[in-house]
């Protein structure tokens, strides 16, 4: 199970699950429990642990029980030292406890409920190391004064106060630094949260390496080295910013280590000086980047739904916000499991609560009645309990430690996966969703193989393993089927409806109310501020109450959460979603009705999957120079192409020869594009205009003389016309078409001036035409609004000039490139640097599809970049110089490259 996965860092019986919650381990002793009968004594050589509101006994032999003394049940607690004979060996003084209930554990080594054993005893303790006896006693007395106190809050503070006292005295042993030469940069008191319990300590981090050690010495120093640090998150912790987790997986749901820090500051200083170890290979962590990457196929259904977990702040550590899961079968008794048809799957527009509308009504007629704050739902989905209901058998002491030492009872046990579903539909207060657990591939957590005495039914059947559906074989056919219906083409339609309940819009205010997915005020995030509460006692029994009934996961969505584009003929799965590398739908077409079924759109999937496929047609050196723009007609015959050479020249493709060449300057041509009629190619000039060539009179139709420098780049959109210039501005021009009939020529309108501090390199459109991105030499990116021509972000993200920058498909990035060798990826709606790749050399060109890129470099080959990973795929060897041009067809299976060989490229992928 995911917090089970950790190595077992001791093979010892104790656990720290063995403290009541909230309890802490302080110290241990090796010692004697003393024992006579008959005026016989028997010495029990064992641990004497001392603890916050216990002493625990643990002894050596495992025939023996461990003995667990409540402080709050001793009515006295004594230093006793015994007369010594000068004649005989000195006898060693002893602790004797007197208590009114003993706790027995594990009693024949047997994970098993505690037997209490009530009313007036005496145990008697012996110390190995004599001369600390007196200290242990007062110590414990210390401890049981703060357990006995009226107010919970006062025996809270005392302990605490212990607690800060012992780590104030204590420190970090450098002797356990892996190398002399390792430089300290903080240490500071922390406590390692684990499922339950928390072990103070100090944490220590230096030049290499991130270290914990416990305050008690179990377990021994935690060491986590900081290069293999892959992900760290801010957590909240009891409600508070103290939390730090560090994983040092990319995908695991369990994580290295999670602290709790005593104050944020602390915990910030540490979060940042860890980043910083990241830089090199970090990925970007945000809702925003892991959404595009599953919409795209990058990220499995179970594995988006494990990172939004992470950034909800979910922990496997923290049961009270363990990670959620939905239910999304809806059929548990059919002895065949068709995925095909939609009646199988739960609705997952919906909330558990409103599955069942008989049982929805009652619940709205009572909230109508209800005074403010109101709730539908007076329990959560996710709570401590629950996590605990589904894996008490292979957490048994987990459980234990949930329930004073007691199972729940076997009618309420998680018996029947068909049981527990029908409870969550029919059950007054049974909102429960499910945990990763169940569509992972341990399935023990299904099976009492630990053989546990989970308790007798009333039926007279025993709890043993979990009865499975009837299409079930076994608990692995289960889980395996399990994860076939999470990841179909039903789920993943309709995943993003859940995600909006959990995660996303739904989860809040009057769109809450709307979908029915109201809980408790106290299960959301803010809901109380529980610092404000003064009076102590009321202030814990709050959070107590809190974190036993469940939270709500931190909120990433404010808007809808978009589908996934999921093609009809292929079934989501993993295996198939890693070769599914397509390009978006904008976000104009996502309402269209084809737009997932759209053939066209699942062959640039499949052209961009197989990418690295492309091969070499042909080559035609045409120009005396550079090649600087490549356009091509519709019908794909004729290939235009502008040159530093100052030529525009036409190729065809079936004759494979150039045809035309025309001159409109003797200075150097920048680009060239093709105007939607087909008819029409413009050529941006270093002369500060931008010519129009007509092909079908085959002569220079129109002159735009409108910069005061040279004219970069073009883009079109709907008779309109982006002009770059290295005169520091982008203009919008209004063209009105040519009547070739009446000889009448263009007209063009200025509609706006887009002012940058340095010239403009590069421009280009989204697919909508409702944005505008520029590349200065001074390396900013700009995004505009194309309706207002407003500035919506302004970016520094490059050293030196920016080569080119585009839009993904769908919009919501940017890529640019330039002289520093770096490819930025930028988020349209924050401006934020999302992902950044050093490459070996400087591209100049490219295309991409969001998440791949094909682009060109100055050694000349074509390099597949994969965004995700930021790594080459595959290197192709083309120019002999600088690859300098590129153009790709709409279905992404033809490319056609210019260099400064002065050749142009002809490239189409292979089947």
């Amino acid at each position: 199970m995911a917090f089970l996965k950790t190595p077992e860092r001791t093979k010892e019986r104790f656990s720290l699950l063995l403290l009541d919650l909230e309890e802490y381990y302080f110290e241990q002793h090796t010692a004697y429990h003393v024992t006579s009968s008959s005026r016989k004594e028997k010495k029990i050589r064992g641990s004497f642990k001392v603890c916050s509101r216990s002493i625990i006994f643990d002894p050596e032999s495992l025939a023996e029980p461990i003995i667990k003394i409540p402080l709050r049940d001793c009515r006295k607690i004594e230093f006793v030292e015994k007369e010594n004979n000068p004649f005989n060996d000195p006898k060693p003084p002893v602790i004797t406890v007197s208590s009114e209930q003993v706790i027995f554990i594990k009693e024949s080594n047997v994970i098993a409920p505690y037997r209490n054993e009530r009313g007036s005893k005496k145990l008697t303790f012996e110390l190995e190391g004599w001369s600390k006896t007196e200290d242990v006693v007062q110590t414990l007395l210390q401890l049981h004064r703060a357990s006995c106190l009226d107010k919970l809050g006062d025996q809270t503070a005392m302990i605490a106060a212990n607690l800060q006292s012992r780590l104030a005295r204590s420190s970090f042993d450098k002797n356990c630094f892996q190398s002399v030469a390792e430089d300290l940069h903080m240490e500071c008191p922390v406590e390692m949260v684990m499922p339950l319990v928390s072990n103070p300590g100090h944490v220590c981090i230096t030049n290499e390496n991130l270290y914990f050690q416990p305050l008690n010495g179990h377990p021994h120093v935690i060491q986590i080295k900081l290069n293999e640090v892959r992900r760290i998150y801010k957590r909240r912790h009891g409600l508070r910013p103290l939390g730090l987790e560090v994983f040092c997986s990319e995908n695991n749901l369990c994580s290295d280590i999670y602290l709790k820090f005593y104050s944020p500051a602390d915990r910030d200083e540490i979060y940042y000086y860890i980043a910083t170890f990241l830089e090199n290979h970090i990925k970007e962590h945000t809702a925003e980047s892991y959404m595009l990457q599953w919409q795209r196929g990058h990220l499995s259904n179970y594995e988006y739904l494990l990172h939004l977990n992470n950034l909800a702040d979910r922990s496997c550590n923290d049961l009270s916000q363990y990670p959620v899961f939905p239910w999304v079968i809806a059929d548990y008794t059919s002895s065949q499991l068709d995925l095909t048809n939609a009646d199988t799957f739960r609705d997952l527009s919906k909330p558990i609560g409103a599955l069942n509308q008989e049982r929805l009504d009652r619940l709205l007629a009572r909230y109508r009645g209800m005074p403010e704050p109101r709730f539908i739902y007076g329990s959560h989905y996710s709570s401590p309990g629950y996590v605990m209901f589904y894996l008490v058998r292979v957490a048994p002491e987990h459980m234990l430690c949930l329930q004073n030492g007691r199972y729940d009872h076997a009618d309420r046990m998680f018996n029947s996966i068909s049981e527990t579903w029908k409870n969550c539909l029919e059950g007054a207060t049974d909102f429960k969703e499910l945990i990763p657990e169940f569509y992972g591939n341990d399935s023990t957590f299904l099976e009492n193989r630990l053989n546990l005495d989970l308790g007798r039914r009333q039926n007279g059947t025993l709890v043993g393993d979990v009865l499975l559906p009837p299409w079930a074989s076994d608990a692995s056919d289960f889980l395996k089927k399990q994860k076939m219906a999470l990841e179909s083409q039903f789920v993943s339609e309709h995943l993003h409806e859940w995600i909006d309940l959990v995660f996303g819009f739904k989860q809040r205010g009057s769109e809450a109310v709307a979908a029915q997915n109201v809980f408790h005020p106290l299960t959301y995030e803010g809901g109380i501020d529980c610092d404000s509460i003064e009076d102590t006692d009321q202030r814990i029994a709050m959070l107590t109450q809190i974190l036993e009934f469940g939270q709500t996961p931190k909120q990433l969505f404010t808007t809808p959460h978009p589908q996934r584009i999921t093609p009809r003929f292929q079934n989501i799965t993993r295996s198939s979603s890693i070769n599914s590398t397509a390009g978006e739908l904008s976000p104009v077409s996502l309402c269209e009705d084809s737009s997932f079924e759209d053939l066209t759109e699942e062959s640039r999937k499949m052209a961009w999957a197989n990418m690295g496929s492309l091969k070499r047609i042909s080559s035609h050196k045409i120009h005396k120079e550079a090649v600087t723009g490549i356009a091509v007609t519709r019908d794909g015959a004729s290939i235009f192409s502008t040159s530093q050479d100052s030529t525009l020249k036409m190729f065809s493709k079936e004759l494979k020869d150039f045809q035309r060449s025309v001159s409109f300057s003797n200075m150097a041509l920048s680009s060239c594009l093709m105007l939607p009629d087909g008819k029409t190619v413009l050529c941006s000039s270093w002369d500060n205009n931008v010519y129009f060539y007509s092909i079908p009179y085959g002569r220079r139709q129109d002159t735009l003389m409108g910069h005061d420098d040279a004219v970069s780049e073009m883009c079109w959109f709907d008779d309109r016309l982006y002009t770059a210039s290295w005169d520091s501005t982008v203009k919008v021009w209004q063209c009105s078409s040519a009547d070739q009939s009446s000889h009448k020529r263009s007209k063009f309108e200025l509609l706006a001036e887009l002012e940058h501090d340095a010239g403009v390199n590069t421009v280009s459109l989204n697919p909508a035409g409702t944005l505008l991105v520029s590349g200065c030499k001074d390396g900013t990116v700009t995004i505009w609004d194309t309706s207002s021509y407003q500035t919506l972000q302004q970016v520094h993200c490059h050293v030196g000039t920016i080569h080119r920058s585009a839009f993904s498909p769908d919009s919501r990035h940017v890529l640019s490139v330039g002289d520093d060798s770096c490819m930025k990826v930028l988020d349209v709606q924050t401006g934020m640097v999302i992902s950044s790749v050093k490459a070996e050399e400087k591209q100049r060109c490219f295309c991409w599809d969001g998440s791949s890129v094909l682009c060109g470099g100055q050694s000349g080959s074509l390099l597949l970049w994969d965004l995700l990973s930021n790594a080459v795929i595959c290197r192709i060897p083309a120019h002999s110089g600088a690859v300098t041009a590129m153009w790709m067809n709409e279905l992404c299976n033809t490319v056609i490259t210019g260099g400064e060989d002065k050749q142009i490229m002809f490239w189409r992928l292979q089947s």
